[in-house]
């Protein structure tokens, strides 16, 4: 088969197409979290609260990372001469061309994300690729590198969310959040 830039080229559209419904899909859903968690903080379900917030969180981190990769995609394609033209990856490509490698089997959700992978594989090398998806060059964006990381939220950052959403719902939250383990140190 064979390295195809022109397939590379449709893929590299499709996934800006299909990065953009993603996350309009998760914002409107984090959006219908939000108000459910405003109900459950009205009926002092302040367990159930926290876990649905630390989702939300997770969610966020996706769509923020989802805007990253975004950007990539969009530099890769603007520099499209440059990667068609050169046999190995130019410096000015390298951190876009790796950090969409290694979102590659992070974000299964954006199938072409594959697909570009096996056409970078075609075009660099399994070696290359390899080192994209293990970040072993360090030249992945640590923030996606972050935001692709699959951990537990921050009790502080929790709170806040909690704080945030009941203030965006006019909810007295009547010192529910005063968990002594929650308190932070400004």
């Amino acid at each position: 088969m064979g390295f195809n830039s022109n397939r590379l080229k449709v893929q590299l559209k499709l996934s800006i197409n299909r990065l953009n419904h993603l996350k309009a899909k998760k914002r409107s859903q984090n959006e219908h979290q939000r108000r459910a968690i405003a109900t459950m903080l009205e009926q002092q379900q302040l367990e159930s609260a926290k876990i649905r917030v630390e989702h939300i969180i997770r969610e966020d981190y996706a769509i923020e990372a989802l805007d990253m990769l975004q950007l990539y995609v969009e530099l890769v394609l603007a520099r499209f001469g440059i990667l068609d033209q050169l046999k190995t990856c130019d410096d000015s490509l390298k951190e876009s061309i790796q950090s969409i490698l290694y979102a590659s089997p992070r974000c299964a959700e954006v199938k072409e994300l594959m697909l570009i992978r096996e056409q970078l594989t075609y075009k660099y090398g399994k070696e290359f690729v390899l080192n994209s998806l293990e970040n072993k060059e360090n030249l992945v964006n640590p923030r996606l590198v972050h935001k692709l990381t699959i951990q537990t939220p921050d009790p502080f950052l929790v709170e806040q969310y909690l704080k945030e959403i009941a203030k965006m719902y006019n909810i007295k939250l009547s010192g529910q959040l005063s968990d002594p383990l929650l308190v932070r140190l400004e």
